[in-house]
């Protein structure tokens, strides 16, 4: 593998978690408002036919809150709106934890680990 591209996929690979937080939050941010129509649900205290799950209507919650509905952020959950800055606080102190280590990579000053496909 060439060294930029063993240096992208090294940056990726150790700010992974950052990566995810900021996809899900932009899936989020860039979806169709709730209607409260019946949907799809992953929740499994939903599937399970249960109607008390601490978790339902973040999501929704957080698509409101970025659309600009604050009161129907806040209604939807509670939570929306300190889960979008919890995660984007843990997304930037996990690229700022990581900076120093990048740096030396891009530098040149540590060479990236090369793995040999073995395991070992």
């Amino acid at each position: 593998m060439k060294a930029p591209l063993l240096f992208a996929f090294h940056f990726i690979r150790i700010n992974l978690e950052a990566f995810i937080w900021l996809a899900a939050i932009v899936v989020l941010a860039f979806g169709s408002i709730p209607d409260g129509k019946e949907h799809l649900s992953l929740c499994p205290f939903h599937n399970l036919g249960l109607s008390f799950c601490p978790g339902c209507g973040l999501g929704r919650s957080i698509t409101l809150l970025f659309h600009g509905c604050f009161k129907a952020s806040f209604d939807m959950h509670p939570l929306g709106i300190p889960a979008v800055i919890i995660l984007l606080w843990r997304s930037f102190n996990i690229f700022r934890k990581n900076y120093p280590l990048i740096k030396l990579y891009h530098n040149g000053t540590k060479s990236l680990p090369i793995t040999s496909g073995t395991g070992r």
